[in-house]
């Protein structure tokens, strides 16, 4: 068995238990679901992710990740700022520990930040539309004439 994480063909176009051909490219409009096989030997399995890595294309759609956009701007800002001050009054290597540490602290804060809202939202609509049906269902009890006498 070999290694190959490989997206899953619309559901119109296959069989989606079946794999299109090796080297062809997902379709930009539909974002592949991979499904990950191993050989069970390490070196192999690394050697294989390696093939699949493309830094131009990744770094495209890093803006498609949720979140990623505000919490990097919101790292590079930082700890520019905080390089820029240290860098005042110690030396460059130290203030460029400095600013790489920020970056990294403060990115991976509003990230995580990020995320946890995103979370607690989809919690929030998951209830709302659970309890969509049960207040359908008390509107009309509710509905009764009170009151009017004419």
């Amino acid at each position: 068995m070999s290694t190959s994480t490989t997206p899953h063909p619309s559901p119109s176009s296959a069989d989606p238990n079946t794999s299109p051909e090796p080297g062809t490219a997902p379709s930009a409009s539909r974002r592949p679901i991979y499904q990950t096989e191993t050989t069970g030997q390490y070196w192999a399995d690394v050697r294989e992710a390696f093939k699949r890595l493309s830094p131009s294309e990744d770094l495209q759609r890093v803006g498609e990740i949720p979140c990623a956009r505000n919490s990097l701007l919101s790292g590079i800002a930082s700890g520019v700022g905080v390089g820029v001050i240290r860098g005042l009054s110690v030396s460059v290597f130290a203030a460029s520990n400095w600013a790489v540490g920020t970056f990294m602290l403060v990115s991976l804060g509003t990230w995580t930040i990020c995320q946890r809202n995103i979370q607690d939202e989809r919690r929030r609509v998951q209830m709302v539309v659970e309890q969509l049906p049960q207040r359908m269902v008390a509107k009309p009890k509710d509905e009764s004439p009170s009151g009017s006498s004419a």
